[in-house]
């Protein structure tokens, strides 16, 4: 995502009781409550471990971390947002290897003067993104710290199907994508710029920042109609695709025409451009901004592609001066790579 210089700012003040006025067992007694069952949980929170069902015999596992002042901002996002996202983005990498995510479990670092409120919103938003697949809050843990910090370890289950790799695009595989390309990398271009109260189609780019929404039922959907190879793109298509193709040892050549930015992204890039028409802008978003969360896969030529994907590639062979890597229309691409977490910060 973009690098901004906007300084942090304090986050709202709040209402209600701080988590340094609650002890610990008050503070879990809040949550969860507020937290999914899920249908393979056989123990939930409360012991020292949580049972999950893994009637597969094999599980897919997961995890990610976001970290206040690097991956958000508690003065553009609630608590809710936050855990919508830090949600999103694990049942994403469960979804990328065709996989369902059955439970998740969730370590928070939080400082003594956050609200209570704020607490109990991100698990209400970790519930909210993980009702609707079904998948369970099944235990975390709790600490004291200077700033946020949300971990996410995440399992799934591959109900019988092999794992789809990222290592398995041959030369000829049509390239797909299901989800929404550039959309967060706009939102967050929009809050830096001071477009926080966006209305219309801006305000869903903002959304599309604080809170993704992962194509999740097309991750299993892809391994079902014979995907090759897939990820979730989460630092940028280019270089999720760049990592897809190293592994597999080919080159992925999109196609820009089904590439190009819908009209919301080009006003959003009319409001922030320095110069220019923007529409640099809107590629640099499409080809480079993460974390909208899509998934990313290859299917052989005769394929017929699951509802949701859409073709914006194809693979083809390396070899010689060729070496594996991404291509846009047969050249190298002119946009930077994406996402560098030791880089980059909001």
């Amino acid at each position: 995502m973009p690098e901004t210089s906007v300084p942090a700012t304090p986050p709202p003040a709040g209402d209600g009781p701080l988590v340094r006025d609650v002890s610990e067992d008050e503070l879990l007694a809040a949550i969860f409550p507020l937290l999914p069952a899920g249908s393979a949980t056989l123990v939930g929170p409360g012991d020292d471990g949580a049972v999950v069902a893994a009637p597969d015999g094999r599980f897919v596992v997961s995890t990610d971390v976001l970290v206040e002042d690097r991956h958000f901002r508690r003065a553009w996002s609630t608590g809710h947002d936050v855990g919508r996202r830090a949600a999103a983005q694990n049942l994403a990498d469960v979804a990328g290897m065709g996989a369902r995510p059955t439970s998740l479990v969730v370590s928070l670092v939080v400082p003594g003067d956050l609200p209570v409120a704020w607490v109990t919103g991100l698990a209400q938003g970790l519930a909210d993104a993980c009702a609707p697949v079904g998948a369970a809050v099944v235990g975390g843990d709790l600490s004291g710290g200077d700033a946020v910090v949300v971990a996410v370890t995440v399992h799934g289950d591959l109900d019988g199907r092999a794992p789809v790799l990222r290592s398995g695009a041959r030369p000829g595989n049509v390239v797909a994508h299901a989800g929404v390309l550039g959309r967060s990398a706009a939102g967050l271009a929009l809050l830096a710029a001071g477009h926080d109260a966006a209305s219309g189609p801006l305000a869903a780019l903002v959304d599309g920042y604080r809170a993704p929404e992962p194509p999740l039922e097309a991750g299993p959907a892809a391994a079902l109609a014979g995907a090759t190879a897939m990820l979730d793109v989460s630092d940028g298509l280019l270089r999720d695709a760049g990592r897809l193709a190293r592994a597999s040892g080919v080159v992925v050549d999109l196609d820009p025409a089904a590439l190009a930015g819908d009209g919301a992204l080009a006003e959003a890039a009319s409001l922030v451009a320095h110069e220019g028409d923007g529409s640099a802008l809107v590629r640099a978003w499409v080809l480079g901004g993460g974390e909208d969360h899509g998934l990313l896969a290859t299917f052989p030529a005769a394929a017929v592609l699951p509802p949701g994907f859409r073709r914006v590639g194809t693979v083809r062979a390396s070899g010689g001066p060729v070496v594996p890597g991404v291509l846009v229309a047969g050249a190298e691409p002119d946009v930077p790579a994406g996402w560098d977490h030791f880089s980059r910060e909001v």
